[in-house]
């Protein structure tokens, strides 16, 4: 008898068993979602088979038997074997992040049977010649199984022919497929989701895409040691690696199939840090990127690397008719302008866009349906200009450390060049449509700089004239810090002061008592102490009222959307264990106690235990190390 575990789904689960259907589909056709190991499978052979055809597939005898045995386990023989074609037949060859099984393909068949609710994996192992075998061990199979009324149960079978081998890749542990597998599988099947976009990668294949990811990845990590940007190297090097490796596998397929020979030109508007097109020409292709502001990661790349310091606006002086490809990597205003920027730039011109912020072509982007995520519509929007610009257009869903990660790609047109006068007809009157009344423009003080926005670059500036962009609304030269911190610092003590004179006034309490602790308020409480003069400058910055308030953490201590005053002496509420980075050893002592100067009982700590100085005579300068910028050429 195989191994048995089962998994028990929640009361009244009303998505059985289609659900379960669904979740399986996510298993064999993006099992990387839940093992981190893979890069993705790719599926062949799909077909429904009888008896005799899964003998002569299987070809061994002996393991035949045991896997007929094995898929009937529980299901009368009628069910099983009363069809001509009794199964659902597929394949798919297993594609790890990093190649550890050299020419060898790990594959597995996959037999769904929709009666008996139940799906077998069966792995074999493809040599470069094409030699199949076929392996004894590693069978299992995920069965649901009615139990009474609305009673369902996810059973796990496992047939031992042999000793389970696990390498942590293809071949999962045993335990991990109870402990881990199954109940992410019930999980999906209550959930039953469908995704509003395209699966993963959808336009490549992706072997090739890992192959070339983790080449590219060992290439250019040590950016991530050497960065001096004040963004999240781990997050804005890996994503500009990945969708490096996107543009890379797709114009390779593009050479492939149009039989061409040189590689593929390119301009990144709005290039920001750069690193998209210093990578894309390390890698041999001709071009440039062109952003308003110049960052100071440029001076690394070396001269091979051509970045411009230019305000963009879409009109005839930005166009580029020698160029195959034009890039908008969060390009957030000029997101919509990149298909007709394209468009009219030549017949030959395509495009690649990866829209994050929404805009449309004179301001912010607005709503126009409900049924969908604002995401989702814009989205749309893009897709929209692209095709009203001749595109044939293709949405795909790249792999990078993004909540947007969504990109359309224009690779071809919809309209013979003859035609060209026509199209340029339909694409004007289009962009004269969406200009909006001047009460709905965007100004340059409401641009956000979100958490997973790429507001970090500012994308375009310059004053348009007499141009096709005529009422576009470009973006101030010098980016406008909005985190509160370029508040005026007399505000920002008044609006500290008058909190935590209230918060101190309340009855406190907790485990220093000694010491008023005061009490605590709902961020909307506090806000309901203000001004509306006050409030009103808060909504200009990025996070207003609460994003103040955690800036002055050696004052307050927002937890759970209440606002408390800090304690140094309790642990839970130090800098450490607040998920803080300790202060640097050079910045101790360089700013006055807030608690020694304006708490009536004075800090907490002894003086020579506080991090912040208690009068002038303890204030130290400065000595925290500027961090050095080093070439990086590679």
């Amino acid at each position: 008898m195989p191994k048995l575990f089962d998994f028990k789904f929640p009361g009244e689960c009303k998505t059985l068993p289609e659900g379960f259907w669904s979740a399986i589909d996510v298993w064999i056709k993006k099992p990387h979602v839940v093992n981190k190991r893979l890069c993705g499978t790719k599926e062949t052979e799909s077909r429904d088979v009888d008896r005799e055809e899964l003998r002569f597939l299987l070809d061994n005898a002996e393991v035949f038997q045991d896997v007929i045995l094995f898929l009937s386990s529980g299901v009368s023989p009628a069910q099983t074997h009363g069809k001509d074609k009794p199964w659902s037949f597929s394949v798919r060859t297993f594609i790890p992040k990093v190649n550890c099984y050299g020419t060898k393909l790990q594959k597995e068949v996959i037999l769904k049977d929709f009666d008996g609710q139940q799906v077998t994996f069966l792995p074999f192992e493809e040599d470069a010649e094409g030699k199949v075998s076929l392996k004894k061990g590693n069978i299992y199979l995920i069965k649901l199984l009615s139990r009474g009324f609305e009673e369902w149960v996810l059973e796990l079978h496992v047939l031992m022919l042999d000793a389970w081998f696990s390498d942590g890749v293809a071949y999962a542990r045993l335990p991990w497929l109870s402990s881990d597998l199954l109940p992410k599988l019930v999980r999906w099947s209550a959930e039953c989701k469908s995704s509003e976009f395209r699966s993963t990668l959808s336009l490549l294949p992706v072997e090739k895409y890992s192959l070339m990811y983790q080449q590219l990845k060992e290439k250019y990590k040590a950016m991530v040691k050497v960065w001096p940007e004040v963004t999240d190297p781990e997050k804005f090097v890996y994503e500009d690696v990945a969708i490096a490796t996107y543009l890379l596998v797709l114009w390779a397929e593009e050479r492939a199939e149009k039989s061409l020979t040189d590689r593929q030109s390119f301009v990144d508007l709005g290039c920001g840090n750069g690193l998209l097109v210093h990578i894309l020409t390390n890698e041999g292709h001709p071009g440039k990127g062109i952003d308003v502001r110049r960052r100071r990661i440029w001076d690394m790349y070396g001269p091979q690397t051509v970045l411009e310091e230019k305000a963009i606006t879409p009109s005839e002086s930005f166009l580029f008719p020698g160029t195959d490809w034009l890039i908008g990597n969060h390009s957030d205003e000029l997101t919509p302008w990149i298909p007709v920027i394209a468009a009219r730039s030549s017949y030959s011109c395509r495009f690649f866009v990866l829209p994050c912020c929404f805009f449309d072509f004179f301001g912010k982007y607005q709503r126009r349906q409900c049924k969908k995520s604002q995401y989702k519509e814009y989205i749309d929007f893009i897709a929209e200009v692209s095709r009203v610009c001749g595109f044939n257009t293709e949405e795909d869903c790249l792999r990078i450390p993004s909540t947007k990660r969504v990109c359309l790609v224009g690779k071809s047109r919809t309209y013979k060049l003859s035609d060209e006068d026509e199209s340029e007809q339909q694409r004007a009157r289009y962009i004269q449509s969406h200009q909006t009344a001047p009460d709905y423009a965007v100004q340059k003080s409401d641009i956000r700089n979100d958490g997973d926005c790429c507001n970090v670059k500012a994308d375009c500036d310059g004053t348009p004239g007499n141009t096709w962009g005529a009422g576009f609304q470009p973006r101030d030269r010098v980016e406008t810090v909005r985190n509160c911190a370029a508040l005026p610092r007399d505000f920002v003590e008044r609006v500290v002061l008058q909190v935590a004179n209230v918060l101190l006034g309340m009855t406190g309490g907790g485990a220093c008592s000694d010491w008023n602790q005061g009490g605590s308020l709902s961020v909307s409480e506090v806000a309901g102490l203000l001004e509306q003069e006050t409030l009103q400058l808060l909504k200009k910055e990025c996070g207003g009222l609460q994003t103040l308030l955690k800036n002055n953490h050696q004052v307050f201590r927002v937890e759970a959307g209440r606002v408390h005053i800090r304690d140094w002496r309790d642990r839970k509420s130090s800098r450490a264990d607040s998920g803080r980075r300790p202060i640097a050893p050079g910045a101790l002592k360089t700013r006055s106690c807030w608690f020694h100067t304006h708490h009536p009982q004075g800090c907490p700590l002894q003086a020579q235990n506080c991090a912040f100085a208690h009068g002038p005579d303890d204030l130290r300068p400065s000595t925290k190390p500027l961090k050095k910028i080093k070439n990086y050429i590679f």
